[in-house]
């Protein structure tokens, strides 16, 4: 199962020191992975880790469009059997974009 939503990462890093911005910005996004698709193990695509650090450490873009898959693990030893992968898709607007679930 896969969903694609929006995030405003603005609103959640604000307040915060421009020193820890970026980080913190992962670190959320890690959180409503979690909260969206209910796992705990969360990875995140390398090219969404470029573009939330694309403007530096504190230059942080203000939305994401985010595309969550939740995969069973193949490792048979695991504690949980599923996981999620957290990917950017690129968008041209942010306008009128809805969270939608995704059947494969």
């Amino acid at each position: 199962m896969a969903v694609e939503a929006t995030i405003n990462l603005h609103k959640l890093v604000h307040g915060t020191t421009f020193k820890y911005r970026a980080r913190k910005a992962i670190r959320r996004i890690k959180t409503f992975a979690k909260k969206m698709m209910h796992t705990h193990d969360v990875r995140i695509d390398p090219k969404l880790n470029k573009f939330v650090w694309s403007g530096g450490v504190k230059g942080i873009p203000f939305r994401a469009r985010l595309r969550l898959d939740r995969k069973r693990s193949d490792d048979e030893e695991a504690k949980k059997s599923l996981y999620t992968v957290v990917s950017w898709v690129p968008v041209a607007d942010y306008k009128k974009l809805i969270t939608q679930k995704i059947e494969e």
